[in-house]
C-alpha cells in the first residue's frame, strides 16, 4: 500500500496519523486494516531514494538531471491524500525545513511539493536562478492547475517538477528565452487536449535557506484570453528582463539580512571621515533631494519584503 514505510524507517507521527484517519474514513474496517498493517513484519521494504550529492566539479546541467531523477523516484502522489501541508505564505526558512522532512519520509509528492523540494536541492547552485511558474488550463468543462520550478542557467531556461504527464515536468535548460520555455509547455498541454488559460510567474528565489523572506509566487499574471500571441510573448520577455535587472541590482537571490548589514555599515564609514564638520554642511544640499530619495526608498524596501 502507499502508506508502507519506505525501508522500515520511522516517520513523524503526525503524518502517519493523518493517513490512518484517512483509511478509517474510507474503508469499512479502516482501523482494523491500519493496525494489521502496522503490526505486519513481512511487508516488503521499499527502497528509499538517495538525496543527490555533488562534487564541486559537477556541471549544473548534470546536477539538475540528478535532482529531477530524485524527484521522479519519490513518485507522484495518486492517493488523494496530501502528506505535506504547504502554505505559500510561510517564510523560505520554514519551507526548507519542510523540504528536509520530505527527504526523510520519502513519501510520494505532488507538483507544489516538488517545487519546494527543487528549491531545497538547488540552494547550493548559486549561479542558478529559480522562479515558480504556474499554469491554469481548461479541459472538458473543468479547470486544472499545475506548477513547476523554472530555472535559468547561463541564459538558458528550463524547469524542474513532477506531473502525471512526462512532458509537463522536467525541461532541460536549453531554451534561449523564457517565452520558448512557456510555449513548449503550452504545446505539451495541447497534446494532452488542454487549453492554456493563464500563466503566473514569480520572481527569483533566494539561495539562503535561512532567509525569512517569502517566495513571490505571482509577480506577473498573464491571461491568454486577453492577450494576443505577440503581446503574450512580449510580457514573458518583460518578466525575464525584470528578473535579470533584479538580480543585477543585488535584490534577488541574496537574503535581505545581508542587505541590512550593508545599510548599517554605510553610516559608520561616513562618520569615520576626517572632515566631520564639513560633512554636516555637505548633507544640507543633499537634503533638497530627500523628497525624491525618501519616496524611492520605501518602495525599494517594500519591494524587497514582497520578494
Amino acid at each position: 500500500p502507499f502508506f508502507v514505510n519506505r525501508g522500515g524507517l520511522p516517520v513523524d507521527e503526525p503524518t502517519w496519523e493523518r493517513m490512518w484517519r484517512h483509511v478509517g474514513r474510507i474503508h469499512p474496517e479502516g482501523d482494523r486494516v491500519a493496525q494489521r498493517i502496522r503490526g505486519a513484519a513481512d511487508l516488503p521494504k521499499i527502497p528509499i531514494p538517495s538525496v543527490p550529492v555533488f562534487q564541486p566539479s559537477t556541471p549544473i546541467p548534470e546536477r539538475l538531471e540528478a535532482v529531477q531523477r530524485y524527484i521522479r523516484e519519490l513518485q507522484y502522489n495518486h492517493t488523494g491524500t496530501q502528506f505535506f501541508e504547504i502554505k505559500k505564505s510561510r517564510p523560505l526558512t520554514g519551507l526548507m525545513d519542510l523540504a528536509k522532512e520530505m527527504t526523510k519520509e520519502a513519501l510520494p509528492i505532488k507538483c507544489l511539493e516538488a517545487v519546494i523540494l527543487g528549491i531545497y536541492l538547488t540552494n547550493n547552485m548559486t549561479t542558478l536562478d529559480r522562479f515558480p511558474i504556474s499554469f491554469k488550463t481548461h479541459f472538458s468543462g473543468n479547470y486544472f492547475r499545475h506548477i513547476v520550478l523554472g530555472v535559468n542557467f547561463g541564459g538558458r531556461y528550463g524547469a524542474l517538477g513532477i506531473s502525471r504527464r512526462e512532458e509537463l515536468m522536467y525541461k532541460a535548460p536549453v531554451f534561449r528565452t523564457l517565452s520558448e520555455l512557456i510555449f513548449d509547455f503550452e504545446e505539451a498541454y495541447r497534446r494532452c487536449w488542454h487549453t492554456l488559460k493563464k500563466v503566473k510567474l514569480g520572481h527569483c528565489v533566494s539561495h539562503d535557506p535561512h532567509s525569512v523572506e517569502q517566495i513571490e509566487w505571482k509577480r506577473s499574471i498573464l491571461d491568454l484570453d486577453k492577450l494576443t500571441r505577440e503581446d503574450f510573448r512580449k510580457e514573458l520577455e518583460r518578466h525575464a528582463r525584470d528578473m535579470r535587472l533584479k538580480i543585477g541590482k543585488g535584490t534577488g537571490p541574496p537574503s535581505p539580512t545581508k542587505d541590512r548589514k550593508k545599510d548599517v555599515s554605510s553610516p559608520q564609514r561616513g562618520q569615520a571621515s576626517p572632515n566631520r564638520r564639513n560633512s554636516r554642511g555637505d548633507r544640507r544640499p543633499s537634503g533638497e533631494k530627500k523628497p525624491a530619495d525618501s519616496k524611492a526608498m520605501p518602495d525599494l524596501n517594500g519591494y524587497q519584503i514582497r520578494v
